[in-house]
């Protein structure tokens, strides 16, 4: 019999099917068994090329971090250049998690050893210093923004209320009025959050910022 054109199995179609089931039941979800059964192979072939799950839920969220857009850090370097590089790839970083939210509990533990997202760390933390940054503080914002990126990811605040308008008694939530429509403006109240946080923070960064630059020789 022929050898087939294509190999029946391969780490990217393994984590293709491990980063589906993830987005569809979550990461209890992946077990060998369920990867075996949606790639129509046996469960040991797995171990091939992953030798645990939790490696291959690494490499899934490795894929993900790898669509994280990191262009904008490439021409960094004077003081004019930190802040809107930073601004672009936070919403790059949130749009990738977006699409993928069960995967960020493993994302959450660091890059370890995963090639995407040391990238992404490497980039950030060379733009930062590139633009003048002492290196210890270049760490902190790296720690700083990606912790508020994560959060923001985990779940939507929005959708954390339910739509029936009688479910919060003004006597006892006097505030939550409108609580009731928020389900429904998930996009323009979430969005809205994540850029009002965002910004906030560049400006504090700013501020920062412009406290460790010299003073300019008076004339």
């Amino acid at each position: 019999m022929a050898r087939p054109r294509k190999p029946l199995l391969s780490r990217d179609r393994i984590v293709e099917a491990a980063g589906e089931l993830v987005d569809a039941e979550g990461l209890e979800a992946v077990s060998t068994r369920r990867l075996a059964a949606a790639l129509g192979v046996s469960g040991p072939s797995l171990y091939n090329h992953f030798r645990t799950k939790d490696a291959i839920l690494e490499a899934v969220a490795d894929a993900v971090s790898a669509r994280v857009d990191l262009s904008m850090f490439d021409g960094v370097d004077g003081p004019s250049d930190w802040r809107p590089a930073l601004h672009a790839w936070a919403h790059s970083y949130r749009a990738a998690l977006a699409d993928h939210p069960n995967i960020v509990p493993v994302l959450a533990r660091g890059p370890g050893r995963r090639p995407a997202g040391l990238r992404l760390a490497d980039a950030v933390f060379g733009a930062m210093t590139a633009a003048g940054w002492p290196p210890a503080q270049a760490t902190r914002i790296g720690a700083l923004m990606r912790y508020f990126i994560l959060g923001s990811a985990v779940a939507s605040f929005a959708q954390g209320f339910v739509d029936d308008e009688t479910a919060y008694d003004p006597a006892d939530y006097p505030h939550l009025g409108q609580a009731h429509l928020l389900a429904d403006r998930r996009h323009e109240v979430d969005e809205g959050a994540f850029e009002t946080g965002l910004t906030a923070l560049l400006d504090g960064l700013t501020l920062q910022y412009e406290a460790l630059r010299p003073e300019p020789p008076r004339p």
